[in-house]
C-alpha cells in the first residue's frame, strides 16, 4: 500500500506541475516586490524612532542645570534602548547615542566610537570609523543635538529585515493556504482534458468512429481534430485490408470447389485402396480449407458491413432461428444429434440478416460438432429487460472457464481439442455481437455438462 502511494506521488502529473509553477511564480513575484521595498527602505530603516530622539533632547535640555541627573537619565534611556538587543537579540545591532549641547558632548554610549561627524540633521548616512561601517542619523533642536549610531554593512540587512519583515509574513502564511485553492482551480480547468481521456479510454480496438467530445478550447480542439484525423486514416486503412481479405477469400472459393469436383470425379475412376486413401485425404483437406475460407469470408463481410455504416434493419430473430435450424437439421441428423428450438415469442432485433445468419450457424454448428452421438442441442430464445436472450446449449466436453476469454481470439483452439476446426467460429460470433451492440458469455451446461452460450441483443423498438 505504501509503495503504491509513493509511486503515485513520484509519478509526474500536469496538475502538480502547474501547481509548482504557480507557487514558484508567486514566490518570485512576491520576493521581487519585497526586495524592491527593502532596497528602497534600507536607507530609512532604523531601530530608533524620531520620537525617541525628541525625548532624549528634552531630557538633555530639561536637566541641563543638573549634569549628574542629566547623565543618569540619558544613561537610563540608553540602557532601555539596548536592553532588548542585549537580552534576546544581537547586541551588535543595539543603537548607540551621542548627545551634544552647545557644542559640548554631554553623553556618549559606553561602546560608541569617537570622532563622529554628522552631515546634517534628519539624514541617514554611512560613516566609517576604524574600518567599520556605521549608519548615523542626527536630530537638532535648539543648541542640542542627538546622534544615533547603528551597525552598518552586513548588519544593515538584518536591521532592514527586522524593521520590514511584515512584508514577508503574508507570503509565508498564505503559501500553504494557497495550495488547496490552486489545486481546485487546476482540477476544474483540467476537466475537459479528463473528459477527453475518459472517452478515449472507453473505446474498443474496433471502434474507429470520430470522437464525440467537441471541446470549445483551442488547445484541446486541435488535439481532438488530430485524433479524429488519425482515426479516419486508420479506419480507411483497415477497410482496405478487410476488402482485400474479402476479395482474396472469395476468389479462393472457386479453385477449392473445382478441386473438390475433380477429386470426387477421380475417386470414381480409381480402384486401388491406397490411391483411394490418398484422394480421401486430399478431399478432407480441401473441405477444411473451403470451410476456413468460408468463415474468413463471413468474418470480413461482417466487418466490412459494420465499417461501411450500413443501417440496421428490423430482423425477426425467432423466424430466422427456425430457418437456420431447418437448414442445419441435415448436419444434426448425420451426427445423430437432436435439435430442439424453444422460442414461444416473436422477437425482433435491429441488425444485418447475413451477420445474424453467421452468428446462428456458427453457434449451432459448433454445438452439433462437439456433441456426442445420441445427445441433443437446445436452442432457446426469450426476452429479458429489453434484450433478446439466445441460449445454445450442447452436451459436449465444454470449455474450461479459464479459457472463456481466449476462445474469442482468432485462430485460438482449446488444447486437446479432438474435433477439427479453424478457431474462427466464436471470433465471428463475437464480432457480430459487438456490431449489434450485444454481449456474449459462456457458461457450463445443465448439471455442469457441455457448454451454454448466452447471447444478448437489444430488441428492436416496437
Amino acid at each position: 500500500m505504501m509503495g503504491r502511494f509513493w509511486a503515485m506521488l513520484r509519478r509526474p502529473t500536469l496538475v502538480r506541475r502547474l501547481m509548482i509553477a504557480q507557487m514558484l511564480m508567486l514566490t518570485m513575484v512576491w520576493s521581487l516586490a519585497v526586495a524592491y521595498v527593502m532596497v528602497e527602505g534600507a536607507d530609512e530603516a532604523s531601530n530608533v524612532s524620531r520620537g525617541v530622539l525628541h525625548a532624549i533632547i528634552s531630557v538633555a535640555d530639561n536637566l541641563a542645570e543638573q549634569p549628574q541627573r542629566q547623565e543618569q537619565s540619558l544613561r537610563a534611556i540608553d540602557e532601555a534602548l539596548r536592553e532588548e538587543f542585549e537580552t534576546g537579540r544581537v547586541p551588535e545591532l543595539a543603537p548607540r547615542i551621542l548627545v551634544w549641547r552647545e557644542g559640548k558632548l554631554v553623553y556618549k554610549s559606553p561602546d560608541a566610537p569617537s570622532g563622529i561627524r554628522s552631515a546634517g540633521p534628519e539624514q541617514m548616512e554611512v560613516v566609517y570609523i576604524k574600518g567599520q561601517a556605521w549608519r548615523s542619523r542626527s536630530l537638532d533642536e535648539g543648541s542640542t543635538r542627538v546622534t544615533v549610531l547603528e551597525a552598518g554593512g552586513a548588519w544593515q540587512l538584518f536591521i532592514t529585515i527586522n524593521s520590514r519583515g511584515y512584508y514577508l509574513l503574508p507570503l509565508l502564511i498564505s503559501l500553504p493556504f494557497l495550495l488547496v485553492p490552486a489545486w481546485l482551480s487546476i482540477r476544474l480547468a483540467m476537466r475537459p482534458w479528463r473528459k477527453l481521456a475518459q472517452e478515449v479510454a472507453a473505446r474498443g480496438p474496433q471502434d474507429l468512429r470520430p470522437l464525440a467530445f467537441k471541446p470549445p478550447h483551442g488547445e484541446l480542439a486541435a488535439l481532438v481534430d488530430n485524433i479524429n484525423a488519425l482515426l479516419q486514416r486508420v479506419d480507411a486503412s483497415a477497410a482496405r485490408e478487410r476488402s482485400f481479405i474479402a476479395d482474396a477469400t472469395h476468389e479462393l472459393r472457386t479453385p477449392l470447389a473445382a478441386m473438390r469436383v475433380n477429386v470426387e470425379a477421380l475417386q470414381s475412376q480409381v480402384h486401388d485402396a491406397r490411391q483411394q486413401e490418398l484422394l480421401d485425404g486430399i478431399l478432407n483437406s480441401g473441405n477444411r480449407a473451403a470451410r476456413l475460407v468460408g468463415q474468413l469470408l463471413q468474418l470480413t463481410r461482417s466487418e466490412v458491413q459494420a465499417g461501411a455504416g450500413e443501417l440496421p434493419r428490423r430482423q425477426a430473430l425467432d423466424s430466422l432461428l427456425q430457418d437456420r435450424l431447418a437448414a442445419l437439421s441435415g448436419l444434426a441428423q448425420a451426427g445423430d444429434i437432436e435439435l430442439e428450438l424453444q422460442a414461444s415469442v416473436s422477437l425482433s432485433v435491429p441488425g444485418q440478416r447475413e451477420s445474424l445468419v453467421s452468428l446462428i450457424d456458427n453457434l449451432v454448428e459448433n454445438a452439433i460438432k462437439y456433441s456426442p452421438r445420441g445427445s441433443s442441442v437446445t436452442v432457446s430464445l426469450h426476452a429479458e429487460r429489453g434484450q433478446a436472450v439466445l441460449h445454445v446449449a450442447d452436451q459436449g466436453p465444454g470449455i474450461a472457464p479459464a479459457l472463456y476469454d481466449r476462445v474469442f481470439d482468432r485462430f485460438f483452439r482449446a488444447p486437446q481439442q479432438a474435433q477439427p476446426g479453424s478457431g474462427l467460429g466464436l471470433s465471428i460470433v463475437a464480432s457480430v455481437v459487438r456490431q449489434h451492440g450485444g454481449t456474449i458469455q459462456l457458461h457450463s451446461g445443465n448439471g455442469g455438462l457441455g457448454l451454454l452460450v448466452e447471447v444478448r441483443l437489444p430488441l428492436a423498438v416496437a
